[in-house]
């Protein structure tokens, strides 16, 4: 696994904080609404196990950062939360109904973890990556990703990540909107939790920190307000373990 894909650690709180969710709508179309046994995987502080849990699914979550999983452990007392990687699941085979991933498949190394998460699902068991992406027909949206970059762009058209087979079925794509309400003035911190933001070195986070309260000041659809609508479209990708 990459040095980025380990940065969130330093910022765990910051990025559960200001993080969105993920809409109950987009995880009954991955795994449906008949509760199940879900592997949560990569699953950060926890996020997506929330929702998971709300929706009355028995889960399992598996995240490498140990800082990470403090607060995932903290966030949701009761739920196993194991040290472990896509490329080394620490499960029995078949011992789960479903796989699913949040913001972080694009960290996998696929032709190792996809024998591992089939090898962990039950027959005709669900894989269902899934990504909250910035909806950028929103023009002061556009402006933002302007500055921070188009992390997760094209999901919301066509699977970027190379074949899935032969162990899963061809991913299946379906889209909900939402939307998020964000501070204003957290605006800077949505940035601050991106591995890009992590990794830079101090002159890239001040230009990054000086160009969004640039924008989050002089935008019309954010200058003098306290918050504001961040609109989503949450791509998810289901397939079937072949």
């Amino acid at each position: 696994m990459s040095t980025s894909a380990l940065s969130f650690g330093s910022a765990a709180r910051l990025y559960d904080s200001i993080r969105p969710a993920y809409p109950a709508q987009a995880v009954a179309r991955a795994v449906g609404t008949e509760p199940v046994r879900v592997l949560d995987l990569g699953a950060g502080t926890g996020l997506l196990t929330g929702v998971l849990r709300a929706a009355g699914h028995q889960v399992i979550a598996v995240e490498p950062d140990p800082q990470m999983r403090a607060v995932a452990t903290e966030r949701h007392p009761g739920t196993q939360v194991l040290a472990g990687s896509a490329e080394d699941i620490p499960l029995p085979d078949g011992s789960v109904d479903a796989v699913v991933v949040g913001q972080a498949y694009h960290w996998f190394t696929p032709q190792d973890a996809l024998p591992q998460i089939h090898r962990v699902l039950r027959k005709d068991g669900v894989f269902a990556p899934m990504w909250n992406v910035r909806d950028d027909r929103t023009p002061w949206v556009a402006a933002l990703s302007g500055v921070i970059g188009t992390e997760g762009y094209g999901l919301e058209s066509a699977w970027q990540y190379g074949p899935v087979t032969p162990w899963f079925t061809e991913p299946e794509l379906a889209l909900t909107e939402h939307t998020v309400t964000v501070p204003t003035d957290r605006l800077i911190d949505l940035v601050r939790s991106r591995s890009y933001y992590l990794t830079a070195d101090a002159a890239e986070q001040a230009r990054l920190d000086r160009e969004v309260g640039e924008l989050a000041a002089t935008d019309p659809a954010l200058a003098g307000r306290d918050s504001v609508e961040m609109p989503y479209r949450t791509c998810v990708y289901r397939m079937r373990r072949a």
